[in-house]
């Protein structure tokens, strides 16, 4: 077995990216364009607002009014002193768990293909505040408070102070204004001083003083700083008992655990993924003056490997925003460059004629508007420079390692070895339900440049060529038989013959009419549930695999240099699941144009004649 020695590195046609077949993000630009893009007032309002296809009808609690006013702050308050902080979760998956779209297409789904009997149990994880305030799970986001479009947000973890283990998300946020207690891994001496020192600091510990309004008391819960606070909304079963979320499980039996590394070590530390201490940094800034600049700082970015694809008008969360509604802005078309200084030049001379809807009919509206999608497009790019970072550093593609004969005429046969880095849980994890896909793209090219063969490009809509793409199934593609893909997949249990893959933990081949319930026999018994399960394809912590590879000989004819390149590429969801749960064409087009890739290089070598 040998390896190529001829490494290429990070040649010029992996930067364009030319190597490798059309990206779906490429397609959907030519088929869809830019100017022409739908406006979104039709497709992404139904994303955030009220399904109409829902079961469970509840019944609003009245003082819903007074606790979205007082009683769950939100982290726009909370902002005013710990704007550090605020500026790294706002970008976060944690700050995006209620907002995205995705989340409301899949919980609406499930919803109605369980007749309801799911109800708000997606909704404890995603969006807390809003749980603990009994809001309806079909109310329309824009209808909602603030906190509760924040998903878990500062409350939701500050606010805490019991133990509660493995609940589903089913915890109890402590209800109080901003003056409340608020619980961290440490105590509160140096609150003690400040509100000592009110009159320097200039701050309002209670709402009869005047002020910056801070916590009055500060109470130290140390489990908070332990993994197990994480447990509660990081391993989730469904009734039946399929595990949508498996970390815990995962985290349990893993090296990480044994020498007592935490979840916030790799996710909340300096490195992204790795467990390399923590930064300091002030506990919060009082009118400009650092308390407690020597502090050790959890950075709340949460690292991790998913993205967003909402409207970025919405998210990440901006100030400036709260100038328009959140309706409005769902009819801004951010992709035909509104409010850009060329685009709106060629409107004011007539050069082009578009119909704006009448909320941006108006010009200063429409140029400050791009202003805060330019600045929440930057913090994309920051999410995205994180999420590439703790991807590098939990996971390794060495190769390729040939084991075959390099002549003309002869098969190609080759293998990569990937690597799960994290000693903490497997690769890839966290949300299941979803399906997070992790995949290798490679590509072989002759000695003329022509790409003679590749595993892991993607079909007309961007799902890989597996049996759930559609191009595939309508005989326009062939099945991708060589495909390495990470991702689990649900089994259902036919009536008879063998189990099927299917997008969601129900089974209709059994029950036309599921519901979402306890089983009727122990798991143990089966070693699953009833019906359905799910295999994973995941690798374990520091865990490795072969992705074998054979190039026919009939396309290896050519002797002289041949070059083989590859990408590791990520992305939260499939495309046929997002098509599944009803997501818009823009949140299909925003995944695929954010897939991320990875430990990309190229080899160079030398096929010879026979």
């Amino acid at each position: 077995m040998r390896k190529a020695i001829f490494y290429a590195g990070f040649l010029s046609i992996l930067a364009t990216q030319s190597v490798f077949a059309v990206d779906p993000a490429e397609r959907h630009e030519a088929l869809l364009g830019t100017a022409n893009d739908e406006l979104l007032a039709d497709e992404e309002l139904k994303s955030y607002q009220g399904q109409k296809k829902t079961v469970a009808v509840h019944k609003v609690d009245p003082h819903a009014g007074v606790y979205s006013k007082s009683q769950f702050p939100s982290a726009t308050q909370c902002a005013t002193c710990h704007k550090e902080i605020f500026d790294e979760w706002k970008i976060s998956s944690h700050a995006y768990a209620s907002i995205s779209p995705m989340f409301h297409k899949f919980e609406n789904i499930i919803n109605v293909l369980t007749s309801g009997s799911i109800q708000n149990f997606c909704m404890r994880c995603h969006a807390s505040a809003g749980v603990t305030m009994n809001e309806d799970r079909v109310k329309p986001m824009w209808e909602r408070p603030q906190v509760s479009r924040e998903g878990i947000t500062c409350i939701t973890c500050h606010r805490i102070n019991e133990e509660f283990g493995k609940v589903n998300g089913e915890r109890r946020i402590n209800p109080g204004d901003i003056h409340s207690p608020i619980f961290g891994t440490q105590d509160d001496q140096i609150l003690t001083k400040v509100i000592s020192n009110k009159d320097f600091y200039k701050v309002a510990s209670n709402k009869n003083e005047t002020g910056m309004k801070i916590h009055a008391k500060a109470i130290e819960f140390k489990t908070l700083g332990k993994s197990e606070f994480c447990m509660g909304c990081h391993q989730v079963a469904v009734y039946p008992g399929i595990k949508l979320e498996v970390v815990w499980d995962q985290y349990r039996t893993s090296p990480a655990h044994k020498k007592g590394t935490t979840c916030q070590e790799c996710h909340m530390g300096k490195v992204p993924g790795m467990a390399g201490g923590y930064r300091t940094g002030p506990t919060a800034v009082l009118n400009g003056k650092p308390i407690n600049p020597g502090r050790t700082r959890h950075n709340h970015v949460f690292y991790g490997p998913g993205y967003p694809y909402s409207h970025p008008g919405i998210f990440p969360y901006n100030p400036r925003a709260q100038k328009f509604k959140m309706q409005d802005w769902l009819k801004f078309n951010y992709r035909a460059n509104w409010g850009k200084k060329d685009f709106e030049s060629r409107v004011q001379r007539g050069l082009i004629d578009p119909k704006f809807p009448k909320e941006w009919d108006d010009l200063d509206d429409r140029i400050d508007a791009r202003k805060v999608v330019n600045q929440n497009l930057k913090d994309w790019k920051r999410k995205e420079h994180y999420r590439h970072q703790i991807i590098e550093n939990s996971a390794d593609v060495d190769g390729p390692y040939f084991t075959s004969d390099l002549e003309a005429g002869e098969d190609l046969d080759f293998h990569f070895v990937v690597r799960n880095k994290n000693p903490g849980h497997n690769l890839p994890s966290g949300s299941l339900g979803a399906q997070p896909q992790l995949w290798l793209n490679v590509v072989v090219l002759d000695p003329s440049g022509k790409r003679i063969w590749e595993s892991g490009h993607t079909d007309s809509v961007g799902d890989v060529l597996d049996l759930h793409s559609v191009d595939v199934q309508q005989g326009k593609a062939k099945h991708d038989d060589q495909l390495f893909n990470l991702q689990s997949r649900f089994l259902v249990t036919n009536v008879k013959g063998t189990d099927r893959e299917f997008y969601l933990p129900v089974n209709f081949d059994i029950d036309q009419l599921p519901h979402i319930r306890q089983g009727n026999a122990p798991n143990t018994l089966l070693n699953h549930p009833a019906f359905v399960r799910m295999e994973q394809h995941s690798l374990p912590p520091l865990g490795e695999r072969k992705a074998k590879y054979s190039v026919p000989s009939e396309l290896m004819t050519k002797p002289g240099k041949y070059k083989v390149a590859v990408r590791f590429r990520s992305r939260p969801e499939p495309i046929y699941f997002m098509k599944f749960v009803g997501a818009t064409n823009d949140m299909i087009r925003t995944v695929n144009e954010w897939i991320g890739d990875s430990h990309k290089k190229a080899v160079v070598i030398e096929i010879k004649k026979p």
